[in-house]
Order: C-alpha cells, then sequence, then structure tokens
C-alpha cells in the first residue's frame, strides 16, 4: 500500500463552488492507500503541519481550489478556515525533507495549481519540487470536479499495480476517461501533468 496524507475541502464559501466529488475521490483513495484523511473541519494548516511532523507521508494528496495569481501572496490552495501560501507548503515539505522515507508524490487536485508566470512557472507544483518532492501532478487550467476525481482515483488505482510508473499510471488515467463519451472532450483529461521524475 501507499504511505499517504490526503486532504480535502468539500464545502463553498470564500467566494469559491463547492467540490462535492472531493468527498468520493478520498474516500477511494483512503482504501487504496496506508495513512490518513483530513476533510473539510479537520482539513487546516495546523492539522497539515502536525501530521507532517509526527508521520513520515511518501505520498501528500490535496484536494481543493487553487490559485496562481502574478505574484506569490495571490497564490494558494483554500483549506477549511484559511489559504495554504506557496511558502507554507514549501516549509511543511521539507520537514520530511531528511526523513527516511521523504515525500515521493504531491498531488494537487485542484484547479490551476501548475499554471505559473516567469517568476514560477511551475506555480504550486514548481514550489514542492523545490522543496524535495520528485514528482507532483499538477493541472494546468479550471477543471471539472467530477472529471478531476474519476481521474485521480483512477491514478492512484494504477499506481498500485506493481513495477508501473507514475506516468504510464497517469496516462491509463487519462485513456479510461476518454473512453467515457462524457468526458472525451480534452479540456476534461488533458489539464493533468506530471512534473519531476516520472517513474
Amino acid at each position: 500500500l501507499l504511505n499517504g496524507l490526503s486532504q480535502g475541502r468539500t464545502e463553498a464559501g470564500r467566494n469559491f463552488s463547492s467540490l462535492p466529488a472531493i468527498r468520493e475521490e478520498l474516500k477511494s483513495i483512503q482504501r487504496l492507500m496506508d495513512g490518513k484523511t483530513l476533510i473539510d473541519r479537520e482539513y487546516t494548516a495546523d492539522n497539515l503541519r502536525n501530521e507532517f511532523r509526527n508521520h513520515a507521508y511518501s505520498v501528500l494528496h490535496i484536494a481543493t481550489h487553487g490559485v496562481f495569481g502574478g505574484e506569490p501572496e495571490n497564490t494558494f490552495l483554500l483549506t477549511y478556515n484559511s489559504r495554504l501560501s506557496m511558502d507554507y507548503l514549501g516549509r511543511l515539505i521539507d520537514i520530511g525533507r531528511f526523513r527516511e522515507r521523504p515525500v515521493e508524490l504531491l498531488t494537487l487536485s485542484a484547479c490551476q495549481t501548475a499554471q505559473g508566470d516567469e517568476r514560477a512557472a511551475l506555480g504550486l507544483a514548481g514550489v514542492a519540487l523545490r522543496a524535495g518532492v520528485k514528482s507532483a501532478v499538477a493541472t494546468l487550467w479550471f477543471i471539472d470536479d467530477k472529471a478531476a476525481s474519476l481521474t485521480i482515483r483512477e491514478f492512484y488505482r494504477q499506481l498500485t499495480t506493481p513495477r508501473i510508473s507514475k506516468a504510464k499510471a497517469l496516462q491509463n488515467a487519462q485513456k479510461t476517461l476518454i473512453s467515457k463519451a462524457d468526458y472525451r472532450h480534452p479540456s476534461y483529461w488533458a489539464p493533468f501533468l506530471l512534473i519531476g521524475n516520472w517513474l
């Protein structure tokens, strides 16, 4: 089993819509991973920090709204009660950098998480890589909640297959989405991007 910390926000608020498909996404991931899930009220920056201080996770999965603005202060992931800044995300991952099992994979199941500008070309995912994560999965544009959930759930299911690479797992997940009539259009499956080590 993968050892992971998965968390997300399903509720609407702070001018963001609800993301109802995230609940099933997190439940599905929990069945595939040995670890912990923080959802809605439990998904706070403080709880994330405490989990990282007390446990060594190889996978970090965050499912929420993400915004990449022109300035660092306008770039964040939405938690239940606040915003997770680029700097905070980097410091969080840095906690486990020199452990025996550092974070191998960060998945940002959120809109616009890989979008950036000349100062931070890979956006939030780039911050994670600089902090020591080997691979990151992020999205290049606004994504449909249900399509994202289906893709990510299949991605993790594929990762449980022996000797499959992260790149192949993501490709297979995208092919699965393409095979569904409602999600054949590239706007549903194409925004997912694997950054860093593809193995």
